[in-house]
């Protein structure tokens, strides 16, 4: 038996399973900036929420028994604020200079939680190496067609 075929193995939380498709989908764009592409990757991540699929989001621990728990937000240069969402644990370290507490958040939630939430703009997904800005009509587009 090939153990080493499963110590090399990093196992993958199973609703994040399918998750490579947006990562594979944002390269494309990435290197391919067009409305076709675009609508491709928002189809892919479209059928991700379809398929009960689940983000890794940054949160702000409790400061104290009277707050809750909250979704950390980056500030961009032009002084907006977006959550950040990433699509694997291997995204997420990408940004390595700090240790961030983490939840699993269904993609569906997520975005109608940001249409909902005054003061942000949207969500980055993988803000440190593939990243994508989905603005609040962004968001909408994906749910519409959901």
């Amino acid at each position: 038996m090939d153990t080493k075929k499963y110590e090399d193995q990093i196992p993958v939380d199973e609703g994040l399973q399918g998750n490579e498709t947006i990562e594979e989908a944002i390269l494309v764009l990435q290197q391919e900036p067009t409305e076709e592409m675009l609508a491709h990757t928002l189809t892919v991540i479209r059928r991700r929420a379809r398929a009960n699929g689940q983000f890794i989001v940054a949160v702000i621990p409790p400061a104290g028994a009277e707050s809750s728990l909250q979704i950390q937000a980056i500030q961009t240069e032009d002084e907006r604020y977006w959550w950040m969402a990433f699509t694997s644990f291997d995204e997420e370290i990408k940004g390595g200079e700090t240790v961030m507490s983490t939840f699993m958040a269904d993609i569906s939630h997520l975005f109608e939680a940001a249409l909902m939430t005054d003061d942000i703009e949207g969500i980055i997904l993988n803000p440190w190496n593939r990243a994508l800005m989905l603005d609040k009509s962004l968001l909408q587009l994906i749910l519409a067609g959901k």
